[in-house]
């Protein structure tokens, strides 16, 4: 099974009415209830696919744990309850979360991160999705962390700059 990573902008507005309606997570994820918040409408989403883990691990240099706010794809946040149709979960962060983790992202350089890059390693620690040693042929994954990386840094700014709080969904 695919495990996916999705991260979405919502209001405060919206963060707490997730929180107080989990039951809704499905129907928000989808478009169809934004709590009658028009703000909401204009959300911004970025799909990192299954880099998540391999982001986690190269701003971390852990697979599971690290320090906040960097530790935000695999942790952190409040949870808003379970994807219904996988298995994962959904976690929400406030717009001052959102505001530190835009800072922190910025001052992480690439320096750092290709240093962290050890396919290896990644084997080693059960990085998901799994083949760092053997890509498929059509996949370079280093140039796909770094990619994935320099978006979601643009995307923290941009929800930072709004004032939106973030759900990171993985399923």
């Amino acid at each position: 099974m695919e495990m996916l990573c999705t991260l979405r902008s919502l209001t405060d507005t919206q963060r707490q009415k997730l929180l107080e309606h989990p039951g809704k997570l499905e129907e928000f994820i989808d478009d169809e209830e934004d709590f009658g918040d028009a703000e909401g409408a204009r959300f911004l989403d970025l799909d990192i696919g299954e880099t998540w883990h391999g982001l986690q691990y190269l701003m971390t240099g852990t697979a599971w744990e690290g320090k906040a706010p960097l530790d935000f794809l695999v942790r952190g946040g409040q949870d808003v309850g379970d994807i219904p149709s996988d298995e994962g979960t959904a976690r929400v962060f406030t717009p001052d979360q959102v505001k530190a983790l835009s800072k922190a992202l910025g001052e992480l350089s690439e320096s750092t991160l290709r240093k962290r890059y050890d396919p290896a390693r990644l084997q080693e620690e059960d990085i998901y999705p799994g083949f760092w040693e053997e890509p498929p042929p059509d996949l370079d994954p280093e140039e796909e962390l770094f990619s994935y990386f320099e978006e979601l840094k643009k995307f923290a700014a941009t929800v930072a700059k709004r004032g939106h709080g973030l759900l990171v969904f993985i399923g």
